[in-house]
């Protein structure tokens, strides 16, 4: 099951976009604001969230167009739409019937790369996790309905936290919600990085690491919903001290060491960490051999020489998954050869266009 086509009307700089897809890698090349990225923004919203981008849906519509923004696409035989009209909030239907974003998750995995990813191992733990929980997803779709329980459950105890209530009764059941969501939470990140650590190939030209799930106040441990519920139990004064909760699934960190020096990720130089990065992305494409797959790369090769850039390349071609790519100019994807489809990408009067 494939993307085959995708269609575009008023998402960011697109009027209209239809987009017929095969096989092959897509490589799109054009001038910076051109509206390459818009395009990979528009197929990351065929999964749960905001996409690539994590915004809300009304900055995704035309400037100066109040029509709102549809994504319609045939993966298989489903047909897909998602869409925002003005002021709405968005919309899925799969086969012209409602369905919930959660849906997405279980028609085709997407996983994408973008250049603000490039600081994720100095940046703070927040990234980290965001990036953990999207190559979780792409494993367990329930992994969006566990997150959104725990985040609900928790924001609520927050609020009596905040409030300085200290009765215990009022907690018990919001702790218990937590506790059964984040052990599922847990459960799914360990299995996730399991998958990918298995998955990594030194041989590609990349570096493979060992990946571990830090606890810094959560849990690193595979939990029970018992254990989870008595920690946060025994820290709510603490909790109440603060007026939110300190610990839990949501203040885990993802760590990762390569080499046999066991150098760590943010230690390592910017080459290094970017191929690092590269390396679990493809990890995590290659482990999803039995999914359906689109890989999204933003900008991958700015940064990369003509040697790695043809290692990378030859991963994708390699890898069983549609790939979508973008870059400044041609020359960038010379290494492809005749193994990709290269599309321009132009702007003409505030408004994107395509030409194969």
């Amino acid at each position: 099951m494939t993307l085959s086509r995708l269609t575009l009307a008023q998402f960011r700089s697109w009027p209209r976009l239809d987009l017929h897809l095969d096989a092959r890698p897509v490589a799109l090349h054009g001038p910076n604001g051109s509206g390459k990225t818009n395009v990979l923004e528009a197929v990351s919203m065929l999964s749960p969230g905001r996409g690539i981008r994590g915004v809300a849906p009304a900055e995704q519509a035309r400037q100066g167009v109040g029509a709102g923004w549809r994504i319609r696409a045939e993966i298989g035989d489903r047909q897909v739409e998602t869409s925002a009209p003005p002021g709405a909030s968005r919309s899925v239907t799969l086969d012209d019937k409602a369905a919930p974003q959660t849906a997405l998750g279980a028609l085709l995995r997407v996983i994408w790369l973008t250049p603000a990813m490039d600081r994720i191992w100095t940046d703070a733990p927040e990234g980290r996790r965001r990036f953990l929980d999207r190559v979780t997803l792409s494993f367990h779709p329930d992994h969006a309905e566990a997150s959104l329980a725990y985040e609900k459950a928790m924001r609520e105890r927050n609020r009596l936290l905040k409030d300085q209530i200290t009765d215990p009764g009022w907690y018990r059941a919001l702790e218990s919600q937590m506790a059964d969501a984040g052990a599922r939470i847990t459960r799914n990140r360990l299995a996730a990085l399991a998958a990918i650590t298995a998955a990594q190939d030194e041989s590609s030209g990349f570096p493979a690491a060992r990946l571990t799930l830090l606890p810094g106040e959560g849990f690193a441990d595979d939990p029970n919903a018992g254990d989870i519920a008595g920690r946060l139990a025994a820290m709510r004064p603490r909790d109440l001290a603060a007026g939110r909760s300190l610990t839990g699934p949501h203040r885990a960190d993802l760590g990762a060491v390569w080499g046999p020096q066991d150098m760590a990720a943010a230690l390592s130089s910017t080459g290094e960490q970017k191929a690092l990065l590269l390396s679990l992305i493809l990890a995590n494409a290659r482990a999803l051999s039995d999914q359906p797959v689109m890989l999204l790369l933003d900008e991958v090769a700015a940064h990369l020489d003509a040697g790695r850039r043809a290692a990378l390349y030859d991963q994708i071609t390699a890898l069983p998954a549609q790939s979508m790519l973008t870059g400044t100019g041609p020359e960038l994807f010379a290494e492809f050869g005749p193994r990709a489809r290269q599309i321009a990408v132009t702007r003409i009067e505030g408004a994107s266009a395509a030409a194969d």
